[in-house]
């Protein structure tokens, strides 16, 4: 007998024992009982509950400081285009006064090739061009005085930005310091519970936690599992008939409340979880 003969249901029986077990770990989940679906759904809820308090510990600081940043940046950024701006008034008064500059030599030496002339026609030629010269200082004078005026009201404006960047700066460090402050308090708790999350959603089926997620996101206060407290959801508040309390106590399906669509839980539930068992 060929030894491939030998070997080929020894590794048929491998391949079916590999295959039984990745069925068995993919069947786990589902074939716990629903009270225990419970239980580690409503231990995630509590776990998340917890990180929600740390959140809510720090209130609206992280969005005061994101619209700090956004604010503080925007005034760089108009801060920078100002002094730009002034940049190019104080380089056009400069041109000016250099073609002003250039305009007076222009004119001394006209004035002088005027003393030299040997007839009326090129007199008159260099009158025009000396004229021509203090038209152009004139203009331009009046350029650097608009110019200068412009300057003038221009840094009043960068001085009045300079100023709410500065102050809004501070504000910004201050912020930053409680965040950074409340952050440091709590950060390893809510690194803690984070693991924890995490580690109670892989006890949860697919399905289960998909639909957790989803109830959770629409809740206003994050609780997508709740008790019955009173005959009452413990989410919204409205009354449960006994009929579906007694459903929810037998624990023989998920029940969800017909008004907000959380998840209900029973007093055994919660004991499983906030008692430690």
């Amino acid at each position: 007998m060929a030894k491939s003969d030998v070997k080929a249901p020894a590794k048929e029986k491998a391949a079916k024992s590999a295959s039984d077990n990745g069925k068995t770990k993919a069947a786990s989940k589902s074939d716990i009982t629903v009270a225990e679906k419970l239980v580690e759904l409503y231990r995630l809820q509590y776990i998340d509950s917890q990180v929600d308090k740390i959140r809510i510990q720090r209130g609206e600081l992280p969005l005061e400081v994101q619209d700090l940043e956004d604010e503080v940046e925007g005034l760089d950024t108009r801060l920078k285009k100002l002094q730009d701006e002034l940049g190019e008034m104080e380089v056009q008064v400069s041109e000016k006064n250099n073609l002003i500059k250039d305009a007076k030599a222009q004119i001394k030496k006209y004035e002088g090739q005027q003393a030299k002339v040997r007839n009326n026609r090129e007199y008159d030629s260099l009158t025009k061009e000396v004229e021509f010269q203090n038209l152009e200082i004139q203009l331009a004078e009046k350029r650097i005085k608009e110019a200068k005026a412009q300057i003038e009201t221009k840094k009043a404006i960068v001085e009045e930005s300079k100023t709410r960047h500065d102050e809004r700066k501070k504000d910004l460090d201050v912020k930053r310091k409680e965040l950074d402050a409340i952050v440091a308090e709590t950060e390893k708790e809510e690194k803690d519970l984070a693991k924890k999350s995490d580690t109670a959603s892989k006890h949860i089926e697919a399905r289960l936690l998909s639909a957790y997620h989803r109830i959770r996101s629409n809740a206003r206060n994050g609780l997508g599992v709740v008790p019955v407290e009173r005959g009452s959801c413990g989410g919204c508040f409205n009354s449960i008939p006994p009929q579906r309390q007694l459903d929810i106590s037998s624990h023989k399906k998920v029940i969800v409340c017909e008004h907000c669509g959380r998840i209900l839980v029973d007093d055994y539930v919660v004991e499983r979880v906030t008692g430690g068992k």
